[in-house]
C-alpha cells in the first residue's frame, strides 16, 4: 500500500528527518508535514476529504470528472484541486490531476498547553 503520512511537526524536525534521509540515503514513508493541527484542519476541510476519497486508486481525472464525483460545482472543486496540489496531496499531469497514494495516515497528538 502507497500510504501517505499527514503530520503535525515543526520546521525544524522535518528539516532534521530530510536530512537524516539524505546523508544516510534511506527511503521512508512519503510525509507532509504541517505547522500547526490548525492548519493541517485548514488546508483538508471536509469538502476536501471527500475529493481525496472519490480520487483514491482512480489515476488521472479532470476537474470536471471529479467535480462530478463529488457532485459539486466544477469552479468550486477547481479551488479545492489547487489548495490540495499547493499542500503537496496531488499531482498535476497534461491530462488532469492524480491522487498518486492509496491511502492517507494521519498522525498527531493533542495535549495540555505548557
Amino acid at each position: 500500500m502507497n500510504t501517505v503520512i499527514l503530520d503535525v511537526r515543526t520546521l525544524k524536525d522535518s528539516l532534521a528527518d530530510f536530512t537524516k534521509a539524505l546523508t544516510t540515503g534511506a527511503s521512508s514513508t512519503p510525509r507532509i508535514s504541517f505547522e500547526t493541527p490548525e492548519l493541517l484542519w485548514q488546508t483538508l476541510t471536509i469538502k476536501r476529504w471527500e475529493i481525496l476519497k472519490a480520487m483514491t486508486g482512480c489515476g488521472v481525472l479532470s476537474i470536471r470528472e471529479v467535480a462530478r464525483r463529488v457532485n459539486r460545482d466544477v469552479k468550486a472543486v477547481h479551488g479545492d484541486i489547487h489548495a490540495l496540489l499547493n499542500a503537496g496531496l496531488l499531482k498535476k499531469s497534461d491530462d488532469g490531476v492524480l491522487f498518486p497514494y492509496s491511502g492517507i495516515h494521519v498522525d498527531f497528538m493533542l495535549q495540555a498547553a505548557a
